[in-house]
């Protein structure tokens, strides 16, 4: 049975109201995940759009024989889509239900509900003077509200924009604290839920990533030629957090009010809201009576200028869109360094809402800018519309680049194998390969590697160098916000020169090979070496590499789990938590006293020690593998040192890493056309009013959020189809939809969350379109 994980780097955009559709989406992604945990814990049937999941998967497991798990483990997000992405890590990190945010988009995301208590009006006939006021900007022919909000919906949107134009003015009209109230009263009621295993694998790293925009700024350095420091404004204020799962349920991912930190500072919709500000939180924590130990701590992390500067009580955050609409840049950044338990097909997978916004424009071209269109759109529609070309075409270099790699390993490993074969003669498969042979082999192996490198060798071993230099100083860097630097750089000057100090200004030795400093120096920190290698060993298993119908399926699965178990054992010494509470202090202290921060890793880590117990468990894998598969795996382990010197200087990146290519797959309206054509016009209508109108109104509200759960389900369906080898049957396909689509309406009829004309209506064209 082959094994893969499919997963899931979810990038949300800022859409105002559109959120409730994204919410739709990000629900069926959890249900999806939630079904795919279930099948491997062999958990029983839920009911609803979750069987029709688990009965996709297991119908691949028995047709395909493909047992996939998808697993979400990257969030991003910025404004309203900055929520969903928070509200779902701690969903999937959890174990708990995300029903609950379905209730506060629903019942709460409405003007009347946001509106600040002191901006309300008081009675119906408060600020008469103004009424004329409002009734010209809601009235006159060609206002907005006549064009841009169906007729049906018209007279509730102009009573709630009456009362916004009538309430305070010049001021906010949304509640920044009670704003803060509802995300916390939703994570109170997410913890109310029963809290079920984690939806990733134990030790599975989750990240979040969310952006913020400072108000004020702050001054940064850039470094120049001439003159040599400048100084530049910098408002860009990304809200970043890791955990590594737990094995089971009710953690929270982070302290409550630091989530809700982050969504309310991501959200803060620039004079609908007031800008967050740390006060609000402290103000959230009294009331609630939730205590915030980590306080100091999260601050000095995510603003550590700030705090240096004691400047932490005036930092004003609005709306991540108004800088960062479409957050890629922070996932593609939590790519690396993940660990594998299985071969991955990566995803970037992004929701737009509302992905034609040209021509709409275009279809107004010739109509005069509206009071309205003129402050929304400067607030809300443009600067939410930078483009994704860079960052596309970023990830596509680096699957060209995954891809190269391959290319060079299937063309160096004739040559390889020939000269491993030289080097050991037959005494290699004669021999069964004990720990204590395996380790004299390998060294032999790497000896020889780096002695017929030559010339190559210098640039080979500067590489490594400069690769445990940078992971070294990354980990210190993000150990030590009080350091209060922009970035690692001044870390991994210091530590070189300490290495250079410890007799490392030269690696190669005069008559080949390197010295012998470096080799210790390797041996006790070059832990990305250990993992490059394993990672050949596993990609020597996978059937994409090399077709082998004489080696059986189970003993190729068996050897897979054989070699991600030695892996953990590198993996959990690759992070900061591995080396101890003390670390903090020491990398802390890094610029001035190196030597301690590289004594102490050498002291938490001892590779030497890992080494011994990984090649004992290679030697028992190897014992009952199947001597065709066996001699792989040794031809494999024991010319990696030559693959490694060269590919290493060659990519970018540390050559043989996990890095495999990322394919891109968009959600949007325009992409889900089984039920209803027309893309987003057709089906969404929080579009409305400058994509405010489902926070003018219930029913499109739940029109929002109805319809992203059927597109969700129908692109959920679509990506785990494309995980499996060949082209999916489309009667296949299109049976699975009909059943995730009619499961999902069922669920929503019972849980009378929205109306039940809207859910007939699409009732009836699913019957239409997909057969009865």
């Amino acid at each position: 049975m082959r094994q893969k994980e499919l997963r899931i780097a979810l990038v949300c955009y800022g859409g105002v109201s559109l959120a409730v559709y994204m919410h739709g989406v990000t629900r069926e992604l959890w249900q999806l995940a939630r079904a795919s945990r279930d099948l491997h814990v062999g958990h029983d049937p839920r009911g609803g759009v979750h069987d029709v999941y688990l009965d996709l998967l297991r119908e691949i497991e028995a047709d395909d024989q493909l047992r996939l798990r998808v697993l979400p483990d990257i969030m991003s997000g910025a404004s309203a889509g900055g929520i969903n992405a928070v509200f779902l890590a701690q969903a999937i990190y959890s174990g708990q239900s995300l029903e609950p945010l379905t209730d506060l988009w629903l019942e709460v995301a409405d003007v009347d509900e946001l509106t600040d208590p002191d901006a309300k009006l008081r009675w119906s006939g408060g600020k008469m003077w103004a009424q004329p006021l409002a009734s010209w900007l809601l009235s006159r022919p060609g206002n907005e509200i006549s064009t841009e909000v169906a007729p049906e919906t018209r007279d509730e949107v102009r009573r709630k924009v009456s009362h916004l134009i009538r309430g305070r003015w010049f001021e906010p009209p949304f509640s920044g604290l009670g704003f803060s109230r509802l995300l916390e009263r939703a994570f109170t009621a997410m913890a109310e839920t029963e809290a079920e295993a984690p939806l990733l694998p134990p030790g599975h790293p989750l990240d979040l990533f969310v952006t913020t925009t400072d108000f004020h700024g702050y001054l940064e350095l850039l470094h120049l030629h001439s003159p040599p420091v400048v100084e530049d404004s910098e408002h860009r204020l990304p809200i970043t957090m890791r955990r590594k799962t737990p094995r089971t349920g009710g953690e929270d991912f982070a302290n409550p009010l630091e989530l809700v930190f982050a969504a309310r500072a991501t959200a803060s919709f620039p004079g609908a809201f007031p800008p967050l500000k740390v006060d609000e939180i402290d103000r959230l924590a009294k009331k609630s009576e939730r205590k915030w130990d980590t306080r100091d701590a999260f601050l000095e992390r995510i603003m550590p200028v700030h705090v240096m500067r004691d400047g932490v009580e005036s930092v004003s955050l609005i709306d991540g869109s108004v800088l960062v609409n479409k957050p890629f840049g922070g996932a593609m950044a939590a790519l690396s360094g993940r660990p594998a338990q299985r071969e991955v097909d990566r995803r970037f997978v992004y929701v737009d809402p509302q992905p034609d916004r040209f021509s709409e424009r275009h279809a107004r071209g010739k109509q005069d800018v509206g009071f309205f269109s003129a402050i929304f759109g400067s607030l809300s529609t443009i600067p939410r519309e930078q483009p994704i070309r860079d960052n596309l075409e970023q990830l596509e270099e680096q699957s060209r680049e995954a891809e190269r790699l391959g290319r060079i390993v299937a063309a160096l490993r004739p040559e390889v194998e020939r000269t491993v074969e030289k080097l050991f003669g037959y005494t290699l498969f004669l021999d069964s390969p004990t720990p204590k042979r395996l380790k004299a082999w390998r060294q032999k192996a790497q000896q020889a590697a780096a002695e017929q490198a030559g010339y190559a060798f210098h640039s080979y071993a500067q590489s490594k160098l400069s690769g445990i230099v940078t992971r070294l100083a990354k980990l210190a860097w993000e150990a030590a916000p009080s350091l209060h630097l922009r970035d690692h750089t001044p870390v991994s000057e210091v530590l070189r020169g300490e290495l250079q100090r410890r007799g490392l200004a030269t690696l190669a030795n005069p008559k080949g090979g390197a010295t012998p400093e470096a080799i210790t120096f390797f041996r006790e920190h070059d832990i990305g070496f250990r993992i490059r290698r394993l990672r050949l060993l596993s990609r020597r298993l996978a059937r994409d590499w090399e077709a082998d119908p004489e080696i059986p399926d189970d003993a190729l699965e068996k050897g897979r789990d054989a070699i991600f178990e030695i892996l953990a054992l590198y993996f959990e010494k690759e992070h900061v938590s591995a080396l101890g509470e003390e670390f903090g202090k020491i990398a802390g202290n890094v610029l001035a006293n190196p030597a301690a921060l590289l004594d102490h890793v050498e002291h938490k880590r001892l590779l030497p020690e890992i080494d011994d117990r990984a090649e004992e468990m290679l030697a028992e894998a190897l014992a009952d593998m199947p001597d065709n598969l066996k001699r792989r795996m040794l031809f494999a382990y024991l010319g990696f040192p030559f693959y490694d010197v060269a590919t290493l200087p060659l990519l970018r990146n540390e050559g043989l890493t996990e890095f495999d290519p990322v394919k891109v797959d968009r959600i949007s309206p325009d992409d889900a056309k089984s039920i209803r054509e027309g893309g987003t016009a057709a089906t969404l209508r929080g579009t409305e009013f400058y994509n405010f109108g489902a926070f003018f109104s219930r029913a499109y509200r739940e029109n929002d959020y109805l319809w992203g759960r059927l597109h969700g389900a129908e692109r959920m369906i679509d990506l785990v189809f494309s995980t499996t080898p060949g082209d999916a049957e489309p009667d296949r396909v299109r049976s699975y939809k009909r059943r995730a689509f009619l499961a999902i309406l069922d669920e929503e009829a019972r849980a009378y969350r929205c109306s039940a004309e809207l859910i007939g209506q699409i009732r009836s064209e699913v019957l239409e379109r997909l057969g009865k």
